[in-house]
């Protein structure tokens, strides 16, 4: 079972500018799609962003079109997801997930998952 990891949650300004990454302990990723999914109080997960193996990307929340952008590292150790001009309503603990297929959109198809990290935008 991949073991993921992500990092660098924390509080940001409104218009402010994080950058989270995705690392799985003791592996590559490079086999996997990676997605990022949000879940925000009170709501539902949603899915951001996608990036396959072979390093197609996917966006599927139209709020997040040119503000957020997923990358990964030339050793595809790790995955970023980077996010700018934020918003109170990005506020939410932010996931990754793997797959050994490609993107979807399904939280349901990604069969690991890291713990989350917290984003905070305040006013």
């Amino acid at each position: 079972q991949l073991q993921l990891v992500e990092s660098g949650g924390g509080l940001a300004q409104f218009g402010g500018s994080l950058s989270l990454s995705c690392t799985a302990s003791g592996s590559t990723l490079a086999p996997y799609s990676i997605g990022w999914f949000r879940q925000a109080p009170g709501k539902e997960r949603e899915a951001l962003l996608c990036i396959s193996s072979s390093g197609v990307t996917r966006n599927y929340l139209d709020s997040v079109k040119g503000r957020f952008a997923i990358s990964k590292d030339a050793a595809k150790t790790a995955v970023y997801l980077e996010m700018y001009n934020l918003r109170r309503e990005d506020t939410a603990v932010y996931f990754c997930a793997a797959r050994r297929s490609g993107c979807s959109i399904a939280g349901s198809d990604f069969t690991s998952w890291g713990q989350g990290t917290r984003v905070t935008v305040s006013s």
